[in-house]
């Protein structure tokens, strides 16, 4: 009897070396040499006002002196340049440890530079630097912004460009303060304002799903729509009705939580908002639970990813994108009424002013997701925020120049730190039987 041998076969495995990212120890290091260029080149003290109008509670001014206090940020942010190279090199030898470390560096850094700034620019200035104010308005002007990045997260999800964010914002602010004008209730304007939003993505909903056309060009379409329609109304019905039908004395009065809105600095931002905001705190909540975490979710997904294998289980991919399409746009919508009964103004031709873009780029920056697409619309308008503050600092710089510089931040942050983000997989690809 023959003993059969077997000869084990020798597998070599050769360890795959993930390739290093250095990003953020770039983005680390720009950030400390700016700060060290505002050490060197700023004069003068920084006064600093936490104190906001509508507290009880009454801060005194905090005035610091500008360079002294500059150099301290620029060596920590060059501590953090150290910590980014060395755990860019060790190649996630410190697992969760290791990640737990890079989040609270890139907030710190972030917080340097962005506190370093304002130091600087109020540095030598007979004003103070408002920081609780700023706050308060970073948080109001991010509320379109984040409703239509939350549109956008939605309808991409499930496979449809929205590139109509920004007509749907415009339509919400018309038909909220006409509503809210016409029945002497801002309230009633805020249920209008998204059915305005809806009515577009119905149309969105149409043509790209329905019909199979290209997403991209219906959205620029619908755009021209919405602005060439409320130009026209608004020159027409509304400047001959402007007391009946544009007022703005019905608008959406802040709502102060007793105990939380006292809070020193964050108090103010997060607790004595509109409606608007507190709606927009929930939509974020539920939307980044639901679309990862329950059985809508994952058909919305489905649909957006491999609508194929969607279909074959038994859902129905085009009325799923089509129903999801519309409750998106009535996001968009909604968040559109903070234009006018939301921050108690007029409306004014083109009073979106470009926001939807923002919110579509705040949608890709946070990559697709609820609470990305968050931060990325409130840094957007924090950009806003110090763009107004400036100003009341330094009377003589251009206004042309500070208005620029959220759109500055948007193409920066777009261009530099999105990377390889992958968008649903079926999107603008129409799902025809």
């Amino acid at each position: 009897m023959s003993v059969q041998t077997e000869t084990p076969q020798i597998v070599e495995i050769h360890e795959v070396k993930q390739r290093l990212s250095w990003k953020i120890p770039i983005t680390f290091l720009l950030a400390t040499i700016l700060l060290l260029f505002f050490a060197v080149t700023v004069e003068g003290d920084s006064t600093l006002r936490l104190n906001d109008r509508n507290q009880a509670l009454n801060i005194d001014d905090i005035t610091v002196n500008a360079s002294g206090v500059l150099w301290i940020f620029a060596v920590l942010a060059a501590l953090g340049v150290a910590w980014s190279v060395f755990s860019t090199l060790s190649r996630g030898k410190f697992g969760r440890l290791g990640k737990v470390v890079d989040g609270v560096a890139m907030v710190a850094v972030g917080l340097l530079t962005v506190f370093g700034f304002l130091i600087f620019a109020g540095a030598g200035s007979s004003g103070a630097v408002t920081i609780t104010s700023t706050l308060v308005s970073t948080v109001a002007i991010s509320t379109p912004l984040i409703f239509g990045a939350l549109s956008g997260v939605v309808s991409e999800r499930v496979g449809v460009i929205n590139i109509n964010i920004e007509g749907q914002l415009l339509a919400g602010a018309f038909a909220g303060v006409m509503a809210a004008s016409f029945f002497q209730n801002a309230y009633v304007g805020l249920l209008f304002a998204p059915i305005a939003g809806a009515v577009l993505g119905a149309l969105l909903a149409l043509f790209s799903v329905r019909y199979g056309v290209d997403q991209i060009i219906v959205g620029v379409v619908l755009n021209v729509l919405a602005l060439g329609l409320t130009t026209f109304f608004f020159g027409t019905l509304m400047t001959a009705n402007q007391a009946t039908l544009n007022t703005n004395r019905y608008s959406l009065k802040p709502i102060k939580i007793p105990g939380l809105s006292e809070i020193p600095v964050i108090g103010p931002m997060l607790f004595n908002q509109s409606i608007l905001v507190y709606i927009m705190y929930v939509a974020v909540i539920l939307l980044a639970i639901f679309i990862f975490r329950s059985r809508w979710g994952l058909r919305l997904r489905a649909c957006g990813e491999h609508p194929k294998a969607a279909d074959t289980v038994g859902i129905n991919v085009n009325r799923t994108r089509t129903l999801n399409t519309i409750f998106a746009s009535s996001l968009a919508g909604l968040g559109g009424a903070f234009f006018t009964i939301g921050s108690g103004l007029a409306f004014t031709n083109n009073i979106s002013a470009g926001n939807g873009y923002i919110a579509l780029a705040a949608m890709i920056l946070g990559k697709w997701h609820p609470v990305g697409a968050m931060g990325a619309a409130v840094m957007f308008g924090f950009a806003q925020a110090v763009a107004q503050l400036i100003p009341s600092l330094h009377a003589g710089i251009p206004s042309d120049l500070v208005n620029m510089i959220p759109y500055v931040i948007t193409i920066i942050a777009v261009a530099g730190f999105v990377g390889k983000s992958r968008p649903p997989a079926a999107e603008n690809v129409p799902y025809l039987k």
